[in-house]
């Protein structure tokens, strides 16, 4: 692991520090930064060529699962990059759901009629809850695509119609780049039209990183910050993520080396300095890359 900055270094030693209250949910980096689409907003700029992230293997993954068990582990997520781009990835569904209700996001675009089928198959088998994060981040062609590129819109909306007509209802999720305050109800009645006659959305905030880096600022959280705040509504008090490298501090910081708490999820339960600018918009906004 490259050696961080000196002046980085004093930074983070000024930065406010948390604990880890609870281990409620691990986050999978299942593909690092591998994904079929290269949209401009991506927080860790994922894309088809040459990702920095490498993804995980699949041993890792069942290693990590079987230590987050006996840890009191609440819930998994897979993410990427694009999950389905994995060649293990419903064994690794699978082998989370024996252990935990899991998530897995996607784009959408590889999930044609066999593998919904798959997936209700996985979901019915076990006790736990699967669950399928859609992103779309438009009600139309034309202003999802111009972000996430030509046809990701259509294939998107297909999944969720072929997922919502399986009762495996999806959950929409959104990034609010336009500041548009309707965008949850435009989205909702977008989806009903479409036939997604329950709908799930789930909006989050622009992120200071990845592709949308040039939007952070210099501002970092100082210790008074936090004064009467509840530091629990942060993701890195419950959450771990596990990538390439290691542990990291959370599912948006993932493979980047000033945020890696450790080789194993045992030792990463310590405390954190919140010293990036993504740790400002968690506190400004309430984020949370969980479902809830």
């Amino acid at each position: 692991m490259p050696a961080r900055p000196v002046i980085e270094l004093v930074e983070a030693a000024r930065s406010p520090r948390v604990s880890l209250e609870r281990l409620d949910a691990i986050w999978f980096q299942i593909t690092g930064t591998l994904c079929n689409l290269a949209c401009r907003h991506c927080f860790n700029a994922s894309g088809p060529r040459e990702p920095w992230l490498a993804p995980l293997d699949g041993a890792t993954v069942r290693r990590t699962i079987a230590e987050a068990e006996r840890l009191g582990v609440r819930e998994f997520y897979f993410t990427g990059g694009e999950p389905f781009l994995h060649p293990e990835i419903l064994d690794l569904l699978d082998a989370a759901l024996a252990v935990a209700p899991t998530t897995i996001l996607t784009n959408g675009t590889l999930v044609d009629e066999a593998m919904a089928d798959r997936l209700v198959t996985i979901a019915g088998r076990s006790l736990y809850s699967l669950e399928v994060r859609v992103s779309l981040d438009g009600v139309t062609a034309e202003e999802n695509d111009r972000l996430r590129g030509r046809g990701s819109f259509a294939s998107a909306l297909a999944a969720i119609q072929r997922l919502h007509r399986r009762c495996l209802y999806p959950i929409v999720t959104a990034t609010e780049l336009a500041g548009r305050a309707s965008l949850y109800d435009d989205l909702r009645s977008m989806l009903v039209t479409a036939g997604v006659d329950r709908p799930r959305i789930k909006i989050l905030p622009v992120l200071p990183v990845g592709r949308c880096g040039a939007r952070a600022t210099p501002q970092r959280l100082v210790p008074q910050d936090l004064e009467g705040f509840d530091v629990t509504r942060l993701q890195c008090t419950e959450s771990r993520a596990v990538a390439a490298g290691g542990v990291y501090a959370c599912p948006i910081l993932a493979g980047l080396p000033s945020a890696r708490v450790g080789g194993d999820l045992g030792a990463s339960l310590g405390s954190i300095p919140l010293d990036h600018p993504a740790c400002v918009t968690c506190r400004q906004t309430g984020l949370t890359c969980k479902n809830s």
